[in-house]
């Protein structure tokens, strides 16, 4: 074989040694990339944060509270559960009423029935009262003082009959130490003294219902 012969024959070897190279390297690297785990905290798109466990807990006399309570849920699920004192309440209004204000007087924290679920289990919750004397009433501040929130999520509600939430959120945010407290919704419901006892009810009801979807969405809690 001639030295030209020779010189071809090897610059042949050198090009074939480097493409069977090159090839040998992008499959390892093709195989690694794909082999490679991704990180298990990376959120893929469209993909839904797992729904915090939700209760929604309420006091009502004449069933308005309750009827919020009700609408909550269908919008956000979670448990129901009504906070009831161990000593019946008056059903005379004007005692109820009498009631009520020496009790939010002299601080009583009535004893409340042992129906209500471990906090514990719960990241979010509702909690909803009517206005009694421009404030909660005691069975609630009694919840309250029973239960520990830090780490929580609070959402307060609220029905009145007319003359506003009063200081309701403000002593359910104080109550409620270490907990995120987020706007409440306050609504008009009966009006007990004029003998109006449930009024969300009815063509009422849904209207309510649309404003608490509103509010929901505005506080990004629609599950």
């Amino acid at each position: 074989m001639s030295k030209t012969s020779k010189w071809i024959a090897g610059i042949i070897v050198v090009i074939l040694l480097a493409v069977i190279g090159g090839a040998l390297f992008v499959h390892f690297r093709t195989a690694d990339s794909t082999n490679t785990p991704k990180p298990s905290n990376v959120q893929k798109r469209g993909q839904r944060m797992k729904a915090p466990k939700t209760l929604i807990v309420y006091y009502s006399r004449t069933g308005n509270t309750k009827a919020v309570a009700e609408l909550i849920q269908q919008e956000v699920g979670g448990d129901l559960a009504q906070i009831e004192t161990k000593t019946s309440r008056p059903s005379n209004y004007r005692a109820e009423v009498e009631q009520n204000a020496r009790e939010q007087e002299q601080s009583v924290k009535p004893a409340l029935k042992s129906n209500l679920p471990d906090l514990k289990q719960y990241d979010r919750i509702f909690i909803g009262s009517p206005t009694w004397n421009m404030a909660l009433p005691q069975a609630v501040v009694s919840f309250m003082a029973n239960n520990d929130f830090a780490g929580k999520t609070v959402i307060p509600f609220n029905t009145n009959g007319g003359y506003g939430v009063g200081s309701v959120f403000t002593q359910i945010k104080q109550g409620t130490s270490g907990a995120r407290v987020l706007k409440g919704f306050s609504i008009k419901g009966g009006e007990e003294i004029n003998g109006i006892l449930l009024a969300i009810k009815g063509n009422r009801r849904v209207t309510v219902s649309k404003e608490i979807r509103t509010w929901l969405t505005s506080i990004n809690q629609q599950q």
